[in-house]
């Protein structure tokens, strides 16, 4: 018997590092994908956060308990989050009213889905989701190792782990010069509480995240700057 029914509705093609953008202007198309007579689910022509809108408001008939954004090929550590479409998935859910977890493989090359998917069934196992605060997710980086390497799991922080972007100028057929990014990835923010530091040491990661950017305590103290300016 299956522990959990899973609808799938996903992008149609790589939509990495397109942050929470939605489409507003031009439609979306769900195609359902088909193995034989078993669909496998719906590709959609748009951002992973339209795919949770879509799925939650259209596609699914019945209630949507949990929203699980990935699992993403690639760590989404530190700033990564900002950028990134499957952790975006994840909080539009949050801030449509489920519970949401964004989960990744934390290897480019090599990632290794299934124990990201196995540690996944593990995690529903052992927490209610339910006690998610709301407009909150969960940000989970499993390593790219087999479940037996795994040593466990940590809660941790998200860290300051950045890159430092340049660019590569090249020249078109036409003379035109053109740019790719590249960047060199800083990890200067250690400490076992680290995302990256727990992948590190082969620990899956899970970081708690919010959709509200506000920062804590820092708005009474502006308060105080603007009020002391006024006099």
């Amino acid at each position: 018997m299956l522990e959990h029914e899973v609808i799938v509705v996903a992008p149609d093609v790589e939509r990495s590092a397109t942050g929470h953008a939605i489409t507003i202007r031009t439609p979306l198309w769900a195609k359902e994908v088909r193995l034989g007579r078993r669909s496998l689910g719906y590709a959609i022509n748009g951002t992973p956060a339209d795919c949770v809108k879509l799925g939650l408001l259209a596609i699914s008939k019945r209630h949507v308990d949990l929203v699980v954004s990935g699992i993403n090929r690639g760590p989404n550590l530190g700033t990564d989050i900002l950028y990134s479409g499957t952790v975006s998935g994840a909080l539009e859910g949050a801030i449509m009213g489920r519970p949401s977890i964004a989960i990744s493989c934390a290897d480019w090359n090599e990632p290794f889905y299934e124990s990201s998917a196995e540690f996944m069934l593990e995690f529903l196992r052992v927490y209610d989701v339910r006690k998610m605060p709301d407009m909150t997710a969960l940000n989970v980086n499993v390593p790219a190792s087999s479940t037996d390497r795994i040593k466990g799991w940590r809660v941790t922080r998200q860290s300051r782990r950045r890159y430092r972007d340049y660019f590569e100028e090249r020249k078109d057929p036409f003379g035109e010069s053109y740019y790719w990014m590249f960047g060199d990835v800083i990890e200067d923010d250690p400490g076992d509480d680290s995302d990256y530091s727990a992948i590190r040491e082969e620990y899956v990661s899970i970081t708690p995240i919010t959709a509200m950017m506000n920062v804590p305590g820092y708005a009474e103290t502006l308060r105080e700057i603007l009020e002391g300016a006024k006099k």
